[in-house]
């Protein structure tokens, strides 16, 4: 096994890092995050009891007194449960603190991408059900049918177009296509999502049964969807612009690690206020070329000090590889912090950081947390070869810090060097840790499966995707 163990108290080549006097360890216990994403999970429940109510009050007596009355039944309410579900499923990402805080945002993407699934069925049978009750009503064919009702109702062919964007919205989002997508080009088509709902909510307004003759319902209605889009104006747009202003971020210095890994600096005013902690990660959108369209996740690698903070990040696309290109004095529009991978959750004093690729970067700020407050930490460090070791020597100078590099390709080895066996021999007292895993999706659900064979509870195991699409 090719490993190297570093435990490094002297490194005068390199400047030391300093541990801030303040660090903020006062975050949500696990169980109060449980507790408060339970919240969140009602609160949409009891949305959607409400809609479920507003149907059953307005609903005929002779709903499903026919094939006809009770397929056309159908369509109505899976239109309604699709409108409702839309609006939730906009604001899970809507970037409201409460949520956020309560949930996690990689919780929040993944209920996102649920309930958007939940929607393209509930429009998929809200349109064909539509179409066949109206066929078994008029005795028509189906193009017939879609005549019919494109022609006799208002605002059908906007709400069409909205149709076709939702669809084309979730099929980009699959995995075959998403797997040939750029991340701007996904950005860009995921973005006409609020255009696809403006045009079919014209559609409900003004053609929904349960709306027409019902003033209370349409006014609800509206409230709910003018709610939404206040809160993406409020959250998105206006108060991110605010503290853009304020902080006015700007690259301070770019530092070419490897072959494969940038670190970027930035400093700005109040950045010191920002309450950024170890393991969380900002939206970045930087007005350069190249950069200025789209806004991008990285992790903070090291918390604000002295007016200054950094990112490290893994050449892994376009927008990434051009990171490097960046000049100083480039300003940057920064959203956040967001996520749960944070110190707060150790609740042990013996800690294991896994790292992989540019998951070196939270790690290292978790690692210079955990240590400055006492925790017995050892840091396992994957990688190709010793060129891909990015902030070796920052980390080699955290005092009580043991690094262990595990280097080598798997067909190149020929085993497994993070195998159940191989971890359990290069940290012994496994079983006594709690487990943070930062780096590629497949390193970290392979290491989540080597701790669970290895017996550590699934509640000392913590990692985060960090991926908004």
């Amino acid at each position: 096994m090719t490993t190297h163990v570093i435990n490094h108290r002297r490194r005068e080549s390199v400047s030391p890092v300093v541990t801030p006097r303040r660090l903020r360890v006062h975050g949500l216990s696990a169980a109060a995050l449980h507790r408060r994403a339970l919240v969140v999970r009602a609160v949409l429940t009891v949305g959607l009891c409400v809609v479920l109510f507003m149907w059953w009050t307005n609903a005929s007596p002779n709903f499903a007194a026919t094939p006809a009355n009770l397929t056309t039944t159908i369509g109505e309410l899976s239109g309604m449960i699709g409108g409702y579900l839309v609006c939730a499923q906009v604001l899970l990402i809507a970037r409201i603190p409460w949520f956020e805080t309560s949930v996690g945002m990689d919780k929040l993407v993944l209920w996102h991408r649920t309930l958007g699934t939940a929607v393209l069925l509930l429009i998929a049978t809200h349109v064909g059900f539509m179409i066949l009750g109206g066929m078994l009503l008029d005795n028509s064919t189906p193009w017939a049918e879609v005549v019919t009702i494109l022609t006799n109702y208002p605002d059908m062919l906007t709400a069409l177009i909205g149709t076709i964007a939702f669809f084309a919205v979730g099929l980009s989002s699959a995995r075959l296509l998403r797997n040939r997508l750029s991340y701007e080009a996904w950005y860009w088509l995921h973005l006409t999502t609020y255009v696809a709902i403006y045009l079919t909510f014209l559609h409900q307004i003004s053609a929904g049964v349960h709306f027409v003759g019902n003033p209370l319902n349409r006014a609800v209605w509206i409230l709910l969807y003018l709610g939404t889009a206040a809160a993406i104006l409020t959250w998105r747009v206006v108060l991110p612009a605010v503290a853009a202003w304020r902080q006015r971020l700007r690259v301070d210095r770019v530092v070419i690690e490897n072959s494969g890994t940038t670190s970027v600096w930035f400093s700005g005013k109040r950045v010191d206020e920002l309450g950024i902690r170890a393991g969380n990660f900002m939206l970045f959108r930087f007005l350069s070329w190249g950069h200025l369209l789209t806004a991008h996740p990285y992790s903070i690698s090291r918390i604000p000090q002295a007016g200054v903070l950094r990112i490290t990040v893994g050449a892994l696309g376009d927008h990434s590889r051009r990171i490097r290109e960046l000049r100083p004095g480039t300003l940057v529009f920064a959203e956040g912090p967001f996520g749960h991978f944070t110190a707060d959750r150790a609740s042990r004093t013996k800690i294991l950081l896994i790292a992989g690729g540019a998951g070196i970067g939270p790690i290292c700020a978790l690692a210079e947390e955990l240590t400055a407050r006492g925790h017995a930490v050892i840091v396992v460090y994957r990688a190709h070869s010793v060129e891909h070791l990015a902030l070796l020597p920052e980390l080699a100078l955290m005092p009580g810090l043991r690094v262990v590099p595990v280097l080598g390709r798997r067909s190149q080895l020929g085993y497994d060097p993070l195998s159940a066996p191989a971890l359990a021999a290069l940290v012994p007292d496994m079983r006594e840790r709690e487990v943070f895993i930062c780096g590629p999706a497949g390193l970290a659900m392979q290491m989540e499966s080597v701790l669970r064979t290895l017996k550590v509870p699934r509640r000392f195991i913590h990692r985060e995707e960090l991926s908004l699409s």
